[in-house]
């Protein structure tokens, strides 16, 4: 394994991975940061103050979690790694009694009981993750519907992904997991990362993206699922207008007139394609057909 010069401390060397007989698993899309400029950046974007509480999802071989640990005063690191041959490393390497080793699969934590557990509500939250690719779009998502009252997100994910979680209406980028992302939270690209800082290697760059929760959410809704089904119906088929697009929607059952006559009273035309439209709009109409339907 080719390993480069300005490695993070403590963070992945042949030594480290020799002593506890590891070898890193694809199949858990184990990526792991070694450059400490990239970990700076990450961690001044979660603008961690020293009573801060940070959850951080995936800490690997520790870098990030010891640059966390540097910014924190009083408050707690709570790190959640799945790997038990993880666990062990990151148990030797650090005796900070601030931070807190979970070993478990993050899709299993109920993030609800998790901070009254651990004593988390009405403090402030900061979450920061590096996660595997395969499993980006589910653990975000998962975060921001459980609505819990976390402060600040950090990720570090596929460029393409967070691409697509900031994209602005109109471009192909722009979709179902930009206006659920941008319901929720406020989401800014922060840093584009090449893919020579990990070991191993991953195929494609990546990028930290920070999302900042939204107290209030851009749009008020009649109904929020509504809402979301009329999302999933514009761009299952993004490439209809949005007349047909909704009115052939196979998730949702909805009249051809009930559609034309929101779209007449939001001034809109039916020709329009649903990705043209803004949250704002989207959410606007959602509420036309749900008073109307």
């Amino acid at each position: 394994m080719d390993l480069q010069n300005n490695i993070a401390t403590p963070g992945v060397t042949k030594e480290l991975l020799d002593k506890y007989n590891i070898r890193l698993s694809k199949r858990l899309g184990q990526n792991f940061l070694v450059d400490r400029n990239i970990i700076d950046i990450i961690v001044a974007a979660g603008d961690i103050g020293q009573n801060d509480n940070v959850i951080e999802i995936g800490p690997g071989f520790g870098s990030l979690t010891q640059a966390i640990l540097e910014r924190l005063g009083e408050g707690r690191l709570f790190a959640i790694e799945k790997d038990d041959r993880l666990v062990k490393v990151l148990l030797d390497l650090f005796k900070d009694k601030q931070l807190e080793i979970i070993n478990k699969d993050v899709m299993d934590i109920d993030w609800t009981n998790f901070l009254k557990e651990n004593n988390l509500l009405n403090k402030t939250i900061k979450l920061i993750a590096n996660l595997p690719y395969y499993i980006t779009t589910p653990i975000i998502m998962g975060l921001l519907e459980a609505k819990v009252p976390i402060d600040r997100y950090v990720f570090m994910v596929q460029k393409e992904v967070a691409e697509r979680m900031a994209a602005d209406p109109g471009g192909k980028e722009y979709g179902s997991l930009s206006i659920a992302v941008q319901y929720f939270s406020s989401p800014e690209i922060v840093h584009i990362v090449p893919s020579n800082v990990f070991i191993p290697r991953p195929a494609v760059d990546s990028a930290v993206i920070k999302l900042e929760r939204n107290i209030e959410p851009p749009v008020l809704l009649e109904n929020e699922d509504f809402f979301f089904q009329i999302v999933r119906a514009i761009f299952q088929q993004r490439r209809k207008n949005i007349k047909n697009g909704l009115s052939k929607a196979a998730n949702i059952d909805l009249d051809k007139d009930l559609v034309l006559n929101c779209l007449d009273e939001m001034g809109l035309d039916k020709r329009i394609r649903g990705e043209k439209l803004s949250i704002q709009q989207i959410g606007q109409l959602s509420n036309l057909l749900y008073l109307n339907g």
